[in-house]
């Protein structure tokens, strides 16, 4: 287990050194400067000049990524062009709200799916399975910010449970901050309970025309024992991949649910950013975000090895 998970570690820092390299390069191909951005395309060079120096602009290239990999490594993302304030800060701002909503929407998300998926396998063919199916199949097909706008009709115009957008803050009171979150957080699970019911669904009945499963039936456990004790647990590998990935985009991809919502999550400040050529912003909430990516999936790749053991006998 320990030689697996070391191995797991070194891809995920090689996988960190790549995306780093990557995201620099990119930001560093746009079009525009930001300084010119930020005074106007009627400022004087020598003025310009002057605001380039100041953010560090005029460095040369190398010299300003290892400067940007080195201050993340110790936690400094360095200053933001617009707001002219630490970039950790305004990123630990937007997270309290960001990181809540997604567990909230995969939390959400994995009681509708499992659920949904077992009894679906359970009557594979029968009308519960169809009706199970079709409706996974609708919230596929629907995105997610359909459902945003017909939850804000519903339960915030016309019924007036929630707040149509905005968030209230923690300082209010746990059950306050969920309140607000609520919305957004169903319109986020709805399309990833749809997924994971189906990949549910599919794992399970793989796993039922198994031979150990036919090996269970004659040995007396009846079809729901035989279910819950071993399939459910042997189905669970694609099963955790999907909410990896899912906890990865609810985490990253949620930047329209929180332009419906009005949400001060990371989503909103990368678009701002990207809106203000606010580059070190973007860089560095960008590589957050793909850090969360490939955290997540070392945990995931670890979860595999407790799961199966066959994986920790391969290292």
């Amino acid at each position: 287990m320990l030689r697996y998970s070391l191995k797991r570690l070194i891809s995920l820092v090689l996988s960190l050194a790549v995306a780093s390299l990557v995201i620099f390069a990119v930001i560093e191909v746009a079009p525009g400067d930001p300084a010119t951005f930020m005074l106007g395309l009627n400022a004087q060079p020598d003025t310009v000049a002057a605001l380039r120096t100041e953010l560090g602009l005029d460095l040369p290239t190398v010299e300003r990524y290892l400067a940007w990999v080195g201050g993340m490594v110790t936690g400094d993302f360095g200053t933001s062009y617009t707001y002219r304030t630490p970039v950790a800060g305004m990123i630990m701002d937007r997270m309290w709200v960001s990181l809540p909503l997604a567990l909230y929407a995969l939390t959400l998300s994995t009681l509708i799916a499992f659920p949904a998926g077992i009894y679906a396998a359970a009557r594979r063919g029968k009308p519960g399975d169809a009706v199970v199916m079709g409706a996974t199949q609708l919230g596929v097909a629907v995105p997610n910010f359909w459902f945003a706008m017909m939850l804000v009709l519903i339960f915030a115009i016309n019924l007036r449970w929630f707040g149509a957008g905005g968030f209230a803050g923690w300082d209010k009171g746990l059950w306050v901050g969920l309140h607000s979150l609520t919305l957004p957080a169903i319109a986020l699970a709805l399309p990833q309970a749809a997924i994971l019911a189906r990949v549910m669904r599919s794992a399970l009945l793989d796993i039922l025309g198994e031979d150990f499963m036919r090996t269970a039936r004659a040995k007396g456990l009846s079809r729901r024992q035989a279910l819950w004790r071993h399939a459910v647990r042997n189905a669970m590998i694609p099963v955790l991949t999907i909410i990896g990935l899912q906890f990865s985009f609810l985490l990253a991809g949620s930047i329209i649910i929180e332009q419906v919502f009005y949400l001060p999550g990371l989503g909103r400040l990368v678009f701002q950013a990207i809106s203000a050529r606010d580059l070190i912003v973007v860089e560095s909430v960008v590589m957050l975000l793909v850090f969360a990516v490939i955290a997540v999936n070392f945990l995931v790749d670890l979860a595999y090895a407790l799961v199966d053991p066959r994986l920790r006998q391969r290292t």
